[in-house]
């Protein structure tokens, strides 16, 4: 299961790369209260997708990680480093969800951390899904029966089509 509190797009997709670019950190606060929101499922723990090293490094500090922790202070659960970078896959941007998906082969172990039943896995954009995954696997190896996914949005692609009413009444 994953949720998203917004589309990655206007505001939302600004507000996004302010918290990651630009170090605006109090985003985070306000996406996890807008994640929070949308009642992610029981969990036990709540982790992150880690940064690569160098992201991490130019940065100064890890998004996924403070929205994490800023989601799991609502929500009265540990935050928890539940996964490690084993390697720097280089930026998803440009990737499709194949080359997204051999690139994050063996990216992501396992901290050594006891894993509990129930994971929530957070992150700040969901694209493809292949990160997700990635780090998925590696929570149901180390023992997680469940792991559903939080973000704070999710990308899209084509048109966007709600419903909007019944069109067939006159």
């Amino acid at each position: 299961m994953a949720r998203s509190a917004f589309l990655f797009d206007g505001p939302t997709r600004r507000a996004i790369h302010r918290l990651k670019f630009a170090g605006w950190r109090p985003v985070a606060d306000a996406l996890a209260a807008a994640m929070a929101a949308t009642e992610p499922p029981p969990a036990d723990v709540v982790t992150w997708v880690p940064l690569a090293r160098s992201r991490l490094a130019s940065r100064g500090f890890d998004q996924s990680r403070a929205i994490a922790t800023a989601l799991a202070g609502r929500a009265d659960l540990p935050a928890v480093p539940l996964i490690r970078r084993s390697a720097d896959a280089g930026p998803q941007a440009r990737r499709s969800g194949a080359d997204r998906r051999l690139a994050l082969a063996g990216a992501f172990r396992h901290s050594g951390r006891p894993v509990p039943p129930r994971v929530l896995l957070v992150d700040d954009v969901l694209t493809t899904g292949a990160t997700a995954d990635a780090c998925a696997r590696v929570l149901r190896r180390a023992g997680a029966h469940e792991v559903c996914l939080a973000t704070a949005a999710r990308a899209f692609s084509g048109p966007l089509r709600l419903p909007i009413g019944d069109r067939s009444a006159p």
